[in-house]
Parts: structure tokens; sequence; C-alpha cells
């Protein structure tokens, strides 16, 4: 195979920790949670392990990644994650999330300190482990100040449940704030070609040493080229009404995809794989955590570290992505109170 626009994959520092990861993480939520049936729980640590063994060594989870199993069950993904890494325990970092409850296709926040206690000694009993590696608040509560769940984070710190913090969907005023009580490592926010809305948050993380965790790097999926505007799912999976896969989008998401798929040939790469090396090439601190429950798209996911994009590349995709007007899934909105 050509090595054109190959390099040696090289490890990212994980905020200020001083901890080595591989510039791909995994994101393991779709085994168990928002893309129809569970996967069978043997199945799902198997795949993980073999994420292991490739050389993935930042995994994440979530108290609320629940999902429904084929015989009716409810599949715990914290449980899954836990069981398939307990081996190598002392050789990843583990994060996990907070402060979410599903509700629908709604979302409810609750970060008050009590239940955020509630929620650590859940997801250290799920995971079977004493301490979690990174753990974030999964969105923003209104109705607590930032400095209140950093002064907790700081607790669980001095007490040994958690190593390290991190907010997801974080706004610069809310990071900021939240910073200067107890320092946050990584920050986990939407990112993708067809999601650039939080570009403005590079300057803040750089200036302040913070990882920038990119999740649905890939747009849920429809960066792969696998999947067209139109496609259906399975029951219960999310993909069937986010509006990248309407039919209305699929003018759009040509356009790209077929720039994709001629920089893809000119480096013997996917369009995953140009899609994660875009951004792995464009900042030191940007980590994506694509996630799949196919092993041959883990492999090709963490290849994407070993791919080159010249400054001049990563310019000229972005010139295109300008000029371009993406419809694609946001997230899950706040319940109303």
């Amino acid at each position: 195979m050509s090595r054109k626009g190959k390099r040696q994959m090289e490890k990212r520092t994980l905020g200020k920790t001083g901890w080595p990861v591989a510039p791909v993480g995994l994101g393991c939520m779709g085994v168990s949670h928002a893309y129809g049936t569970a996967v069978d729980r043997k199945e799902a640590v198997n795949t993980i392990r073999a994420a292991v063994e490739m050389g993935y060594d930042f995994f994440d989870t979530a108290e609320c990644y629940t999902g429904v199993n084929a015989d009716g069950s409810t599949s715990y993904n914290e449980e899954i994650v836990g069981e398939a890494l307990r081996p190598v325990r002392d050789q990843v970092i583990l994060a996990s999330k907070f402060g979410v409850t599903h509700a629908g296709d709604h979302l409810v926040m609750d970060s008050r300190p009590e239940t955020i206690r509630k929620s650590v000694e859940g997801s250290l009993k799920r995971l079977g482990v004493e301490v979690i590696d990174l753990y974030y608040q999964h969105r923003i509560d209104p109705n607590v100040p930032p400095e209140v769940v950093a002064e907790t984070m700081a607790e669980l710190i001095q007490e040994g449940k958690i190593r390290s913090w991190g907010i997801s969907e974080t706004t610069e005023d809310y990071l900021r704030r939240a910073h200067a009580v107890c320092p946050v490592t990584a920050i986990q926010n939407r990112y993708s070609m067809m999601a650039r809305w939080y570009e403005n948050l590079f300057p803040v993380v750089e200036e302040l040493g913070i990882t920038y965790v990119a999740f649905s790097p890939l747009a849920n999926g429809i960066l792969t080229g696998a999947y067209t505007a139109g496609s259906k799912f399975a029951q219960g999976d999310f993909r069937n009404d986010m509006p990248q896969y309407q039919p209305e989008a699929e003018e759009n998401n040509r356009r790209l995809l077929d720039q994709l798929q001629r920089l893809a040939a000119e480096k013997n790469a996917t369009p995953s794989q140009i899609s994660l090396a875009w951004m792995l090439c464009k900042k030191p601190y940007i980590l994506p955590i694509p996630g799949s429950r196919k092993i041959e798209r883990l492999r090709e996911n963490l290849a994407a570290g070993e791919i080159t994009l010249s400054k001049e590349e990563i310019q000229t995709i972005d010139r295109l992505l300008d000029g371009m007007k993406f419809e694609v899934f946001g997230g899950h909105s706040a319940a109303k109170s």
C-alpha cells in the first residue's frame, strides 16, 4: 500500500495532565445507545477490547447512555465499557459524564452537588473502578452556577473519586468561570466539517491549555460516505430524524462528499479518514472520538492519525466549507421548566 500522505502516529497530551493518548479516541455510546437495539453485550465487550489491541487508549461513555437489549432489558453503556477495559485498566484513560437524563426527544439537566455525588457513585459502581480519569459535566445546567459545579469537582478530585474533569457543550463564559475555580482538563463539544459553530472556542482552549474532545466528528456517520440523505435506519436509531439524513440535504452532502472522495484518492485514504485528519492536522489540541460497532471502521478511524494534511490543504477545505450551509443534527433540546 502506498504511504503517500502517511506519517507515524503521534500521541497527544490530554490537557495539562501529562497523560499521552492516541490522537483518535473511541466514543462508546453507539454500542448501546441511540442506534437502535443495543449490541449483544459479549459482542460489544469484544469490540472494545479489539479497539485496545489496535491502539485505542482513550474511551468515552456516560451515565445516561442506556439502551434496550434484544430481550427488552436495559443495556448500561458504563457496565459494558467497564467490563471491557477491566483487564487493561492501568493502560487506558476512561471518561464518563454526569448531569443529563434523556426524556424522549429532550434532555433534563441536573448538576446540583447532591446529584453529582449520587451520579459519581453510580458510575464508579457500573464501571467497576475506583477512580474515573476524566469526569464531564454532560450539559450545562442553567440552574446551577459553574462555580458550584467546579467546587464539587475539586472536592471529588481531593477525595480521589475522579482524577480530572471537563465540560461538554460548554460556552466560553461558562468555561472560564468554571476553570477559575477548578482547572478544566478537556471540553467535549460537537465538531465536524458540518458542525463548526464552536470554532470560536479554539483560542480559549489554547490559552487555557485545555483539550478539545470532538464528538460526532463524522456528523453521525454521513461523512463516512457509507450513507446518503434518505437512508433509513433501524427503529430507535436517532439518525432517522436527523436533518443531514433527510432527502433535501442530499445536494449539499454530495458536494462535500465528492470533494472528500477526491482528496481521499490522492492520500490513499477514505472520506472518514480525511474528515478526521482535517481536524487533527488543524489543531494539536483536538481529539476526535468517533464511534462504531464495526471493528473494521474502528481500525479505519484510528489510522486517520497517520494522515498528513498540509496547512494549504486544510485552508482549501475550509474555504469550501465556508461557502456551504449544512443542515445537521445539533443535539437534543433541554426540557422546558
